[in-house]
């Protein structure tokens, strides 16, 4: 049994004799010198869907929920969900793009590497890759300037902003962090 400070977003636990998927934490550390670090959490019911915010201690203990991870790529969008496909066994899961929140932004056609968190046979996760490449579509076009730093915005193919250098043109393939969603190099 994990402790609540060793959690991170995507593991399964079971709450109040449920499975719940951690979707995003916050630590506050106290002010006085006597009282423990609190961890608030939003959890989602893996049953019903429904959000749940709860706050623990680091030391409270929480019951891990086995789950199991495999390799996927991206197929196709269905309506309102994103498709994956098992790369060994060509199963395909559905997605709902609500949970996809931050992900969205990096998927692309055929997109590999990327692992899903499988509970039951259901996809209830997907962790990206450190890095995804993504073409340039729209941004100014580049400067010989060598002032170091300088930087301006570009749109990406999946239609996500972000600041590149001003060498970049458009059409470019760059590659972007999905750890942090900031520029790393041309590809």
């Amino acid at each position: 049994m994990p402790k609540i400070n060793e959690l991170k977003k995507g593991s399964v636990v079971e709450w109040n004799g449920v499975p719940h998927i951690v979707k995003s934490y916050d630590v506050r550390n106290p002010s006085s010198r006597g009282a423990s670090t609190m961890y608030k959490v939003r959890f989602n019911n893996l049953k019903t869907g429904q959000k749940v915010d709860e706050t623990f201690k680091g030391e409270d203990m929480i019951k891990e929920v086995d789950t199991s991870k495999v390799s996927v790529m991206f197929s196709y969008i269905d309506d309102t969900n994103y498709v994956f496909m098992n790369t060994e066994d060509y199963t395909q899961y559905l997605l709902a793009a609500d949970d996809l929140e931050d992900e969205k932004k990096y998927i692309t056609d055929g997109l590999a590497g990327i692992t899903a968190l499988l509970y039951e046979e259901q996809i209830l996760a997907i962790e990206m890759p450190t890095n995804v490449e993504l073409e340039v579509i729209e941004t100014n076009p580049g400067s010989k300037s060598t002032g170091a730093g300088r930087t301006k915005p570009a749109v990406l193919s999946t239609g996500y902003e972000i600041q590149v250098p001003e060498f970049i043109e458009p059409h470019e393939v760059v590659k972007v962090s999905t750890l942090t969603g900031k520029f790393l190099s041309r590809a």
